[in-house]
């Protein structure tokens, strides 16, 4: 049987055909998925989004019970962790494209389309991502300071602006610049990106819904993959844990549409996250470098957080984040009833 890791170190060495095979069968799920919606574009049923949701959730659990058998409950516990962390990064990032497709008037059976095209940019930009966060890690231990330093500032602006009830969409900076040099045409045709219109070649609304999607998954991306990479320094898992997240979005977009009105504070718990795995970066920076002036020059016997812990942590912070958010929804929803009614004064 291959092993993943490699009997001389402790630390994951995953074989390159391991990495090829991962990302061949992501791209061709991607790619049928892609095929079959602009075959046939629709608003799906809430038994085709369960049922490919469940495939994708099983295809997670198993990979991670995979990892355990061949390398360890270390290392598929990793795994888990940068999965559930990106998953619950991932429903913060179904606001902003609920607001996308509003803002651009997509209609509801082409949505579909829009946000898998959008998926398969943003897992190509996140790719890119990751392999330079690896290069900086294998390179400079210190980055951990400043992964850490920004999921704190993350966690803190998140908290500061949780309250804030936004209603419209902000095109980034390249948006904008696309939008301004790029002929275009106000009217959708199908799932083409393009489009004939008096003569010339234009882009629909749908190619800007898709580089809108793209571009501000990437931006979310700023405080995603640092996270995961404060779980672990494995690359392969960091890719892993994003691939299994971004496959399961288009599905989470239409099932929990409506419940994400309820998470109230949902701000508040993915604060609460960021800034837990922002100390466990700095405690772990603080482990591994060199401090000049001081402990004589050593690192820090500071205590590290096992994997074990932070996974624990995670599932807590996100339930009780999901129990109070919908006990404050159910509350607020309730019709106010008089003094005299509580105490029985009418019949």
């Amino acid at each position: 049987m291959p092993s993943l890791t490699s009997a001389a170190a402790p630390a994951l060495d995953v074989l390159p055909w391991v990495w090829w095979v991962t990302i061949g069968v992501a791209v061709v799920l991607l790619a049928a998925d892609v095929a079959i919606i602009a075959r046939r574009p629709h608003r799906p049923s809430t038994r085709e989004l369960s049922v490919a949701l469940g495939g994708y959730v099983g295809a997670a659990l198993l990979f991670g019970a995979g990892l355990w058998w061949v390398a360890g409950g270390a290392v598929a516990g990793e795994f888990y962790a940068g999965w559930v962390t990106e998953y619950s990064l991932s429903v913060d990032n179904l606001f902003v494209f609920i607001l996308i497709m509003s803002a651009f008037r997509v209609p509801e059976r082409y949505q579909q389309f829009a946000l898998m095209v959008g998926i398969v940019i943003a897992i190509l930009l996140r790719g890119v991502f990751i392999a330079v966060g690896a290069a900086a890690i294998d390179r400079f231990t210190w980055i951990f300071y400043v992964f850490g330093a920004f999921l704190v500032y993350t966690a803190v602006m998140l908290v500061r602006g949780g309250d804030d009830d936004e209603e419209e969409y902000e095109q980034n900076r390249f948006m904008r610049v696309v939008e301004r040099r790029l002929p275009a045409t106000t009217t959708f045709d199908g799932t083409r990106l393009f489009t004939v219109e008096g003569g010339a070649r234009v882009a629909t609304p749908l190619f800007f819904v898709i580089l809108a999607l793209g571009t501000t998954d990437l931006l979310f991306a700023l405080d995603s993959i640092p996270a995961i990479y404060g779980l672990t320094d494995e690359p392969y898992i960091v890719l892993a844990a994003n691939l299994f997240a971004l496959m399961g979005l288009r599905q989470l977009y239409f099932l929990i549409g409506g419940l994400l009105r309820r998470l109230v504070y949902l701000s508040q718990g993915l604060a609460v996250l960021l800034a837990f795995i922002g100390v466990k970066l700095v405690l772990h920076a603080l482990h591994e470098n060199d401090l000049p002036f001081v402990n004589g020059g050593r690192p820090l016997p500071v205590p590290e957080i096992p994997t074990s812990v932070s996974l624990g942590a995670i599932v807590v912070i996100l339930g009780v984040t999901a129990a109070a958010s919908l006990w404050r929804s159910r509350h607020d929803a309730a019709p106010d009833r008089e003094p005299s009614d509580v105490a029985g004064g009418r019949g």
